[in-house]
């Protein structure tokens, strides 16, 4: 993982879909562990040697965070971001 600065907040790996709009582009979203921000990663396999390791928690900034409103989807962020912490190290590969 890259250096984070104070200001970084750490997020955890919640979930991984497939694009709708274009094949293989992979998202991931890493929320922190109240639920409240998110972030998400897109990326594009234009291979299948195309392989990039998928850590279980990044640093986001915090231009890169987005506020989760659903209070449904806060309650699973935040559910999952801490399953992830408890069993993970950050730089685990998931």
């Amino acid at each position: 993982m890259s250096e984070s600065t104070t200001n970084d907040a750490r997020v955890w790996l919640v979930e991984r879909t497939y694009s709708d709009d274009e094949q293989n582009v992979v998202i991931l979203t890493y929320a922190t562990l109240d639920g409240e921000r998110y972030v998400r990663k897109e990326r594009a396999l234009t291979s299948f040697s195309d392989v990039r390791d998928t850590t279980a928690a990044v640093d986001a900034g915090p231009g890169d965070l987005g506020s989760v409103a659903d209070p449904d989807r806060r309650e699973r962020y935040a559910t999952e971001a801490r399953r992830m912490r408890d069993a993970h190290d950050p730089d685990d590969r998931i």
